[in-house]
């Protein structure tokens, strides 16, 4: 350690009391976080990537300063998939610390974990006042029995109006028109138990009819449309 020449000539003066760092909530306990290790919670963040083309949710489960469990959902570019498949790798097992300072791949990664790290450490967790806090895989039941994120997808035009392409029922088949050609419902396909219906052996335009589901006043539409091509 070096001292400047005016600190070496200062006299000593002693420190007050040290009362420590101001607890934070953590799984149902108050923390005095001093080390990494001293962290734990689960929760979820939001980042981007500096051209604003994608955005990732990052969710994380902390034991002990180990991120044991991390769901990555991306949505924009496409080398965001990648970057997350590579991300999935890469967190698990890492000290928040280590994962804060580790190259992510994707932008958007790396700023929702910054994100994400600030939650954590002021004790803003999801699980902050959940004695014990979430078990491990916690973040699956997030994404249903599909295993798919919730996603949502509309375009519109002035012109031609709303188009529902993808709601978290499922991929939009039809939307539902009312005499005034205002939407009441729309028709879907859950594509994870479409998916599920194929790998048991449907064939699979039948496994399309059965993963089809209707939200709304379908039944009673005037007419219906094809959110793609009409």
């Amino acid at each position: 350690m070096i001292y400047t020449t005016e600190v070496q000539h200062m006299c000593p003066v002693a420190k007050g009391a040290y009362h420590g760092p101001a607890p934070i909530p953590e799984e149902g306990k108050w923390v005095q976080a001093k080390q990494i290790s001293d962290i734990s919670g689960f929760t979820h963040g939001v980042g981007w990537c500096a051209p604003q083309q994608g955005a990732c949710k990052l969710t994380l489960n902390v034991k002990e300063g180990i991120i044991e469990e991390a769901l990555i959902e991306t949505l924009g570019c496409s080398g965001m998939t990648h970057s997350a498949a590579m991300a999935s790798e890469i967190l698990i097992g890492k000290t928040l610390l280590e994962a804060l300072n580790t190259d992510l791949v994707c932008d958007a990664i790396n700023t929702a974990m910054r994100e994400l790290f600030l939650q954590i450490v002021y004790g803003r967790t999801q699980s902050a006042f959940s004695e014990n806090g979430l078990a491990v895989g916690a973040s699956l039941e997030d994404l249903g029995k599909g295993l798919r994120s919730q996603v949502g997808t509309m375009f519109a035009t002035k012109e031609k109006g709303p188009r529902y392409l993808e709601m978290a029922e499922g991929y939009c088949t039809r939307i539902a028109l009312n005499s005034n050609d205002e939407i009441i419902g729309y028709e879907f396909i859950n594509l994870g138990k479409m998916m599920d219906f194929i790998k048991k052996g449907d064939d699979a335009n039948v496994a399309i009819e059965k993963a089809k589901g209707h939200y709304g006043q379908f039944d009673n539409a005037v007419k219906y449309i094809d959110p793609r091509h009409e």
